[in-house]
């Protein structure tokens, strides 16, 4: 059984990787090792959230690092493949593209759907912003919302972003206590996307929902003030942030021809 967690013999095969590492090989290469072994290891995992939870859970300790990303309005944008460090949202799309793959090569361009719009490597095409990556992952197919009762609308005017125009959303989101009263419709494996207070940006945070046997909330991501991937209450965490709103998506199967 492997059931919310990895077996002794796939977390060896993992750590193999994780000593490409520490011997000094550049992270493109050690992350691919790596990358391959989770594939291979959680592929006859079903369904997807079986392998989002195998997988995110292997990287747990990865330290955090934010901009790891290349490119910028007058900077030509390069496609960054590394598991060595991850910020919240490449945290996110590099478990996700993992779990949608059958190999490196089925990773690769599953990330580039992910994180730019239409798969096109651009940085105006980058998903800059967590409410457009919900939204463009929403209309690839690669997640769908989801809802409750008691969500509502709000509207926000961003420009934290240098190097792109202002732009308005009209965001779908989850009040606190609909979403902790709800608890029940959450799945290991959802994604939440937690609404910032400033009046200028969307988000400020991501990761993955965690739902542990006894039915305990977990929030597994990539944490900036914890310097590394980790497992955290949810309830402690939205009590911590004072979060008055936050957003959820579901991963979907990726579609047979």
């Amino acid at each position: 059984m492997r059931e919310g967690g990895t077996n002794r013999r796939d977390v060896l095969r993992i750590l193999a990787g994780s000593a490409a590492l520490a011997a000094g090989i550049r992270p493109g290469l050690a992350g691919e090792a790596r990358i391959a072994h989770l594939i291979a290891a959680a592929r006859g995992l079903e369904p997807i959230s079986q392998r989002i939870d195998f997988i995110s859970a292997a990287v747990r300790g990865t330290r955090y690092q934010s901009y790891t990303l290349i490119g910028g309005p007058r900077r030509p944008e390069q496609f960054v493949l590394r598991d060595d460090a991850f910020d919240c949202v490449t945290f996110c799309e590099t478990v996700l593209a993992a779990a949608r793959a059958r190999d490196t090569g089925t990773f690769e361009n599953a990330l580039q759907e992910i994180r730019y719009r239409n798969g096109f490597v651009n940085w105006f095409e980058r998903n800059h912003y967590f409410f457009e990556w919900c939204q463009h992952n929403v209309e690839n197919k690669t997640c769908r919302w989801l809802d409750m009762d008691g969500a509502a609308d709000i509207s926000k005017t961003v420009n934290s972003q240098k190097g792109l125009s202002k732009r308005r959303f009209a965001m779908r989101v989850i009040p606190r206590a609909v979403f902790i009263a709800n608890a029940g419709q959450l799945a290991t494996g959802d994604i939440i996307g937690f609404v910032s207070r400033r009046a200028d940006l969307d988000y400020f945070h991501c990761g993955f929902v965690v739902v542990t046997r006894d039915r305990a909330l977990l929030l597994r991501h990539a944490a900036e003030s914890r310097h590394r991937v980790l497992d955290e209450p949810m309830d402690r965490f939205v009590a911590h942030y004072r979060v008055r709103y936050v957003t959820l998506l579901r991963p979907q199967e990726l579609a047979t021809a």
